[in-house]
This record gives C-alpha cells, sequence and structure tokens, in this order.
C-alpha cells in the first residue's frame, strides 16, 4: 500500500501539469504564453516584497543577536511554567509569529538536542504547525500592497498564534503524557 501512494504521489504532479495544458489547449488558450506572463507577474510580485522581506530579516536577526529574545523569555517564564510550556520551548512561541523559517530553525535545534520523542520536541512540533506568521504576513504581505489599518488583523492574528499555542499544549499533554 504504501508503495501505491508512492507512485501516485510521484505522478501527481505531473499529471496537474498535463491536465492544465490539454485544458488550456483544447480551450484554445496560449499555455505558453500564458505561463510566461505568469512567470512575469510572480517576478514584480516578488520585487515588491523584497524590500519588506529583508527589514523583516534584519529584525528578527537583531532581536535574538541583542538578547531581547532571551529577557523576553525570562520576563514570561512563570506564565509558560503555569501553562506548562518548558522554557526551552518558550523562544518558539515568541519567533514563531514572526518568521516560519526562524522557527523552524528552533524545532530542528530542539529535536537535534532533546530528540523528536521528548516532550520538548513534540512540543516544539505540534506548535510548529499550530498558526502561521502574524506578523511577517502582516509585514510583507500588507506592506506590499499598501495596507496600513493593520491594527485588528494584528489583534486577531496574534490572539490566534496564541491559542494554538495553548492548543497545542493541550494536546501534546493529552495524546502523550
Amino acid at each position: 500500500m504504501l508503495a501505491f501512494f508512492t507512485y501516485c504521489s510521484v505522478l501527481f504532479i505531473p499529471i496537474i501539469i498535463a491536465t492544465i495544458v490539454i485544458y488550456g489547449t483544447i480551450k484554445n488558450v496560449p499555455t505558453f504564453e500564458a505561463f510566461v506572463e505568469g512567470s512575469k507577474e510572480g517576478v514584480s510580485i516578488v520585487l515588491s516584497i523584497l524590500p519588506f522581506l529583508i527589514g523583516m530579516l534584519v529584525a528578527i536577526y537583531m532581536f535574538r543577536a541583542s538578547g531581547a529574545m532571551d529577557i523576553l523569555v525570562n520576563l514570561f517564564s512563570p506564565l509558560f511554567t503555569l501553562f506548562g510550556i518548558p522554557k526551552e520551548v518558550a523562544p518558539l512561541a515568541f519567533v514563531k509569529s514572526i518568521s516560519g523559517t526562524a522557527s523552524l530553525g528552533l524545532v530542528s535545534e530542539l529535536i537535534a538536542k532533546y530528540g523528536p520523542d521528548s516532550l520538548i520536541g513534540r512540543l516544539a512540533s505540534t506548535i510548529q504547525g499550530s498558526s502561521d506568521t502574524t506578523l511577517f504576513i502582516i509585514t510583507v504581505y500588507f506592506g506590499s500592497v499598501g495596507i496600513k489599518k493593520i491594527g485588528d488583523s494584528l489583534k486577531v492574528g496574534l490572539l490566534a498564534d496564541f491559542l494554538g499555542i495553548l492548543t497545542s499544549v493541550f494536546f501534546v499533554y493529552i495524546f502523550f503524557y
């Protein structure tokens, strides 16, 4: 059964591409030209997002390198203990809302150090999949299209991140401990 699903997954993307090309040809759509136009739009989107992306990455690096992350973790340590979150996972709770790549790096470090089947490894993995990168989305995507009023989006996004972390902790303890 595993071999069947592996075989199907390998064929899935080529079948989708072939289906799109065949459908476009049947409908007399110039598929290659449409592809090129879409690529041009993609490049322009990347160029419009790039300054916001660079700014966000620099801010994340400065946040971690300055020691502000450690101060924040120590400040909120009693709150994390109250909710059953180990101190080692606390930085992930902050970085997850900022950058998916940075949080993935933290998860990788935690799993390498504590193992994937440890409480810390399971919590880190579950938190990583629990929510999206709210601040990154607001900074990069909202900024690239010129949205200035982000107050409500920020509040709801951070609330969703917080609830995602609490839900992750709840389910890890329910299912594994």
